[in-house]
């Protein structure tokens, strides 16, 4: 095993995503109406930090000493999430009500606006939803098409072993979106809460940040079934580590370095771990709190800052800060056991710490 260099891979998939989201719908072009959906991807698109093509490259470090440079498959392949990346982003936008992403309108808000400025008929929060789906899914059937110019230069079984691993990441989002969803409609519980918010942890976003792309990487530079395996040990931890720290953000981050309101989860109704360990510590007056503000859109600044106090009085902002810093611990030593190449464990290592001390 041999690690490849990564340096300017953001700027290598950012110029990729940027060709292939027009490459991939060439037949389209010159549609009226095409390019508001390619310009609201494009702006979608065109942020982020690229951490699950990093990922994703450092996978394929570990186990190839081929260069990570244009036109090469981790490249791709990096390509290929940050194109479902935006799909999930413009779906999860829609479904939380969210009004900005990335410090700019999310896609649904984008598209209502852009109707309500055109003068055209009917309801622009309607065209505004049925955009943003249609972007999503736009975005998806780009993503998968990417995925196979990915694999296009990488023999078999190899190539079966990352299709394999794509085809589990994309079926999983969905199915983890709905626990989701499903979690904010259900009868508060001081008992399960905890164990079903850290379930949609796992199937939302811990598998897909971290663990799917390292292990797609690594199956793209011929890594074998028990080498993606023990992969998974380190990945799975460092992407629960991860959305911790972003549910973390989602209360208490600032909205000029998140690019999102502050106390935004706490008026989308998130049911996080950092929420359902604050309900299980809380007294009844604090219980009461939380179950009746959490989930208003309406909340004022004053009342976030109420709702935060709460959180960091019940002892819930420690408490998920110690489960952080035990899955990042334990994903570290997972990484240590694996013997990588030296410069690719110092690359996860650094990413890994990156996770969990980032301010957006």
């Amino acid at each position: 095993m041999a690690a490849a260099p990564t340096s300017g891979l953001a700027a290598l998939v950012t110029d990729r995503v940027r060709t292939a989201l027009r490459e991939h719908t060439v037949p389209f072009h010159g549609l009226e109406g095409i390019e508001e959906l390619l310009s609201a991807a494009e702006a979608l698109l065109g942020g982020g930090k690229r951490l699950r093509a990093a990922f994703c490259a450092a996978g394929w470090g570990a186990y190839s000493p081929a260069p990570v440079e244009a036109g090469s498959a981790p490249v791709l392949a990096g390509s290929a999430l940050e194109l479902f990346q935006g799909a999930a982003l413009a779906h999860d936008d829609l479904m939380d009500g969210s009004h900005t992403r990335r410090g700019l309108p999310a896609v649904h808000r984008r598209m209502a606006a852009e109707h309500a400025d055109q003068g055209w008929l009917g309801d622009p929060e309607r065209h505004g939803a049925a955009g943003a789906i249609l972007l999503g899914d736009l975005l998806l059937s780009v993503s998968s098409v990417e995925m196979d110019h990915a694999r296009r230069d990488v023999v078999a079984p190899a190539t079966d072993r990352a299709r394999a691993i794509w085809d589990l990441m994309t079926t999983e989002v969905a199915v983890g979106q709905y626990l989701d969803v499903r979690s904010q409609v259900l009868p508060w519980s001081e008992t399960s809460d905890v164990e079903r918010a850290l379930t949609v942890v796992k199937h939302k976003s811990a598998r897909y940040s971290v663990e799917h792309p390292l292990t797609l990487g690594a199956a793209l530079a011929g890594a074998d079934d028990d080498d993606v395996e023990r992969l998974r040990r380190a990945g799975l931890p460092l992407g629960i580590a991860f959305q911790l720290r972003d549910d973390v953000l989602g209360v208490f981050g600032e909205p000029e370095v998140t690019g999102k309101p502050a106390g935004d989860d706490l008026r989308e109704g998130k049911r996080t771990v950092l929420l359902a360990l604050a309900l299980r510590n809380a007294d009844a007056a604090q219980r009461a709190r939380l179950q009746a503000d959490v989930g208003r859109a309406d909340l004022t600044t004053a009342d976030v800052a109420d709702l935060r106090d709460i959180l960091e009085r019940t002892g819930a902002v420690e408490e998920h800060q110690e489960l952080i810093d035990e899955h990042l611990e334990k994903g570290l030593s997972a990484l240590a056991d694996l013997r990588l190449p030296t410069a690719t464990e110092e690359l996860l290592t650094g990413l890994a710490h990156s996770l969990t001390a980032r301010s957006a």
